[in-house]
């Protein structure tokens, strides 16, 4: 179920994927929520594009370390791809004070 990142406390959360569209985002949600995983989602900017590069705004989904595993299961059998194997096609910026 998603949660605000108070909700974590101190803990260091995981990368689990990057949504560049919102419809991507809400079917990430769905699919969390269905498979009882907390998350957290924040709006950041990442770099994309293959001949014109340029900055976009993306929805970053957070799970906790002990999630990660089952998370990404889900998010697979789902049809999409976690961060790790989307590393090579974006670079994070920053999160904008």
């Amino acid at each position: 179920m998603r949660q605000n990142p108070e909700f974590f406390g101190d803990q260091e959360l995981e990368l689990l994927y990057i949504a560049k569209k919102l419809a991507l985002a809400l079917e990430m949600e769905r699919v969390l929520t269905a498979a009882s995983i907390d998350y957290a989602v924040e709006v950041n900017y990442y770099v994309g594009g293959f001949l014109f590069k340029r900055e976009r705004a993306g929805a970053f989904f957070y799970v906790r370390p002990a999630d990660t595993q089952t998370a990404r299961e889900a998010a697979v059998a789902a049809g999409f791809s976690p961060a790790e194997l989307q590393s090579h096609h974006l670079r994070v910026l920053a999160r904008r004070g």
